[in-house]
């Protein structure tokens, strides 16, 4: 059956994950004035496509690779954050900047698209706390803590292939420290990328649910991006949430997937974990290969409608579509509104220069290898 009518009416659809920004970058060097999201044609996501697909919501991602580690990952960021801003600014008509629960609140009753930003992959902090208030004060209201490689404090999702080493059996010292400056700005913790061993260790550190911004269920398909069924557990015991990724790798674990098979993952995580941790990942934007059904951002009632049709009730898939990560972010700002009096968490700029500083030593990387010298750092730093 089509959605009930009236279930787009009182309900915010926030799919969490969005790349558009890096399309902007990759295929426009972030020159807005070169494009037209109006009739933007080889993109999963435009304007047309936003409003057919009733977005009430969107974390847009401020990504850069990882090759801009120990380069210049700050500034490329900054630069993804300066482009999301400024596509607010241009589609005003469209897009509200928001940074609050409150604000997507008040975009959804002005018929907007609350636009919020999410940095997507540690590495772009630069090991510093003090980068990481800073693009809190520019807005960004999640971090997801690695993309697909280690940092100097945090192990990435390949450690769980074995073909990347653990470095840090986790979290390392500083990368605690991360989570706590987090838990005190009120920024969402994204595990989405992350080892299973950090998941865990944050799930245990954190005072504020957390989110896993595009990620699916283990138990479904096999691949260490996703999420296994004792972690999901404990999201719905910390009352946080999974938002299901739709990219065919991560949900049949093979090239090709059908809309019904993302619906597995659906339904797979509600009877583990129940409805309320569960949210629409999309990755769109960032993956090359989508399900039949869910082609782009247009496509998202097709999925609505099937979760229907396998008997989800309306408020299941109102919680699902934008509720429960609303109220996960609701949490995360009271959490940081009891930290209010909490001191700011620093670190030592001279251990910080150090700690970049080893990294580029050629002769570190030589005579311990890159491992050794990532011990060798943590233990100055704890030291």
């Amino acid at each position: 059956p089509a959605p009930s009518p009236w279930l787009w009416i009182p309900t915010i659809t926030w799919p969490d994950h969005n790349d558009l920004p890096w399309q902007l970058r990759s295929q426009f060097n972030n020159q807005l004035n070169k494009v037209d999201l109006n009739t933007l044609a080889n993109t999963h996501t435009n304007i047309p496509k936003i409003k057919d697909g009733r977005l009430g919501a969107q974390f847009w991602a401020a990504y850069v690779p990882c090759d801009t580690q120990y380069k210049d990952a700050v500034r490329q960021t900054l630069e993804q954050i300066d482009v999301i801003h400024r596509m607010c600014q241009k589609y005003p008509e469209i897009f509200m900047f928001a940074s609050s629960s409150q604000d997507i609140l008040k975009a959804f009753n002005m018929n907007k698209t609350a636009s919020l930003i999410g940095v997507e992959g540690g590495h772009s902090l630069d090991s510093s706390l003090g980068t990481l208030r800073t693009m809190y004060q520019l807005g960004v209201r999640y971090l997801t803590l690695t993309h697909s490689c280690n940092t100097p404090w945090v192990d990435n999702w390949l450690v769980d292939t074995g073909s990347e080493p653990s470095e840090h059996n986790g979290l390392s010292s500083f990368g605690k420290q991360v989570i706590a400056e987090m838990n005190r700005l009120g920024m969402l913790i994204d595990l989405a990328h992350v080892s299973e061993e950090v998941m865990n260790q944050v799930l245990t550190l954190s005072k504020a649910p957390v989110i896993f911004s595009h990620s699916s269920a283990y138990a479904v398909c096999p691949h260490k991006r996703n999420v296994p069924d004792d972690v999901l557990r404990r999201v719905n015991e910390t009352k946080g949430i999974v938002m299901v990724n739709f990219y065919n790798d991560y949900v049949t674990c093979s090239n090709t997937a059908k809309l019904s098979d993302v619906a597995d993952h659906f339904d797979h995580i509600k009877k583990v974990a129940g409805a309320d941790i569960i949210g629409f990942g999309g990755d769109y934007d960032g993956v090359p290969r989508l399900p039949e059904g869910l082609e782009d951002v247009s496509k998202v009632p097709n999925l609505v409608a099937e979760l229907l049709r396998r008997g989800w009730t309306d408020e299941e898939v109102k919680a699902a579509l934008g509720n429960n990560l609303l109220r996960v972010m609701s949490e995360v700002e009271k959490v940081r509104n009891k930290c209010t009096h909490t001191n700011t968490h620093t670190s030592n700029l001279n251990l910080d220069a150090l700690h970049g500083f080893m990294y580029h030593l050629e002769s570190c990387v030589k005579k311990l290898g890159q491992v050794g010298c990532t011990r060798l750092i943590d233990w100055l730093v704890q030291w």
